[in-house]
């Protein structure tokens, strides 16, 4: 009989998960399995500030269950209201020990954490006045951190979630306690109590997931940027890698060629290896001439950085890279009086961010680009021009916002003019956009000696690097 009920207990161990499983199962439950490109997405929550949060929230609750109960005489229903503050403070320690600190909550494990919290302050409301209770006014806070912190489906959730407990609320199960029994307010202050706590519920849910889903385009915005100027730097110094390599690959190409052609020499055209000898030389002086043509673009590329050149010469090297078939440009300078045209180093930023707007013109001109440089001792501007059909009017006055784009329908994202700006505003530069009778027109003004004094800024921080 003892043996079996051994075996018995051996079959069934194995079936009965531990508590350390228990947790494991948990954290696979709760915690966010995006990758690291996912979790720029909104909607993923450090446990840690939560946990920070709920730990205040009960200390704070206990604190005052026991200081109104105990200190000013006035009685609670302590049975109802401490086993809620335990039920928070037991959903910490269990999440605690089930994710650790630093893991990241999946969108609608956060969520269901902010209903948590509404229900069991309204819990705590219920019996202790609804509506009457002035410490209602808490009901907000689980809505304002769930739109600053989830979208919009779930802050929608959770904000209707609140208006329904603060609805209930309306009805509690007695006035508010105090010193002779309990406290009831007029019902006409409590409607109107209900509906400032519900506007302002709202009011706050929307603006706060406004503010927040702004914030959240603006750092994915600024990260697109800093990924297209440090593709820019990598293409760079890809050019002086393939300089590099034509170098150090000259001399065994020049090897092989005079091993090649003497080969061809020595052989007669009626061996069987002429024609693979006269192939193989063939092949290395195409291989020559083509290290040869990466060597002349690397050294251009790398040393161009760094080589001043007037800003009328960059500006006319960038449109006709960025020129389209049938369409004209025009470069040309004016001048308002003696200051000499700057020569500038093209770093990465500036030549990007000129790229995209020149290249945004030649998108939308019909037949024609025209780019003037204005030079004053006061400021110098660049401004760009095509006959195109204009900014639309809805969009103009957002241009240069994050995810703002005249070309949603053919897949742009709106971060174009964005990076640009970002780039450009690196070296001072005040960027406006207006449209024109027959095109737009995008000016580019830095103030006084601005350019030149961020490129030699920016010169020395890239020989330094160097």
């Amino acid at each position: 009989m003892r043996g079996g009920l051994i075996s018995l207990r051996t079959r069934l161990r194995p079936r009965l998960p531990r508590p350390r499983q228990l947790f494991e199962r948990l954290a696979e439950v709760l915690a966010d399995q995006q990758t690291p490109r996912d979790l720029t997405d909104h909607g993923r929550v450090g446990h840690y500030t939560l946990a920070i949060t709920r730990w205040v929230a009960v200390v704070g609750q206990l604190f005052t269950i026991l200081f109104v109960h105990f200190s000013l005489g006035i009685a609670l229903p302590l049975a109802w209201l401490l086993p809620a503050v335990a039920a928070s403070a037991l959903v910490n320690v269990v999440l605690a020990l089930s994710l650790g600190w630093s893991a990241r909550l999946s969108e609608p494990a956060a969520a269901a954490l902010f209903i948590f919290d509404l229900l069991q302050l309204g819990w705590l409301l219920w019996f202790t006045g609804g509506i009457h209770n002035p410490f209602s006014l808490l009901l907000v806070v689980p809505v304002a951190l769930a739109a600053g912190l989830l979208g919009r489906f779930w802050t929608v959730v959770v904000t209707l979630l609140g208006l329904l407990v603060a609805t209930s609320l309306a009805f509690p199960a007695g006035g508010l306690p105090w010193y002779e029994g309990e406290l009831r307010l007029p019902g006409l202050y409590l409607v109107a109590s209900w509906t400032g706590l519900g506007i302002a519920m709202v009011l706050l849910a929307g603006y706060a997931w406004q503010f927040a889903e702004e914030a959240r385009q603006r750092a994915a915005a600024l990260a697109a940027t800093e990924v297209e100027l440090l593709r820019e730097q990598q293409l760079s110094a890809l050019g002086g890698q393939a300089a590099a390599a034509a170098h150090m690959l000259g001399s065994p190409l020049a090897t092989i060629n005079v091993v090649a052609k003497e080969l061809v020499r020595g052989l007669s055209p009626d061996h069987p290896l002429y024609e693979d000898a006269r192939e193989i030389l063939s092949q290395v002086e195409r291989c020559r001439d083509i290290l040869a043509s990466l060597g002349r673009t690397g050294a251009d590329t790398t040393f161009g950085r760094f080589t001043r050149r007037p800003l009328s010469a960059v500006l006319r090297e960038i449109a006709e890279e960025c020129q389209r078939e049938g369409i004209e440009v025009e470069v040309r300078v004016r001048r308002l009086d003696a200051t000499p045209e700057p020569e500038v180093s093209l770093v990465p930023e500036l030549r990007h961010a000129l790229a995209n707007l020149i290249d945004n013109a030649f998108s939308f001109a019909r037949t024609r680009v025209e780019i003037e440089l204005a030079l004053a001792a006061d400021a110098i501007q660049v401004t760009i021009d095509d006959d195109g059909p204009g900014f639309p009017p809805e969009v103009l006055d957002w241009l240069g916002e994050p995810y703002v784009s005249t070309r949603r329908h053919q897949g742009g994202l709106g971060l174009g003019v964005f990076i640009a700006r970002t780039l450009l505003a690196r070296t001072g530069c005040r960027l406006t956009f207006v449209n024109r009778k027959d095109g737009a027109r995008v000016v580019l003004t830095w103030p006084g000696d601005t350019l030149q004094r961020a490129l030699e800024e920016k010169d020395h921080e890239q020989s330094a690097d160097a």
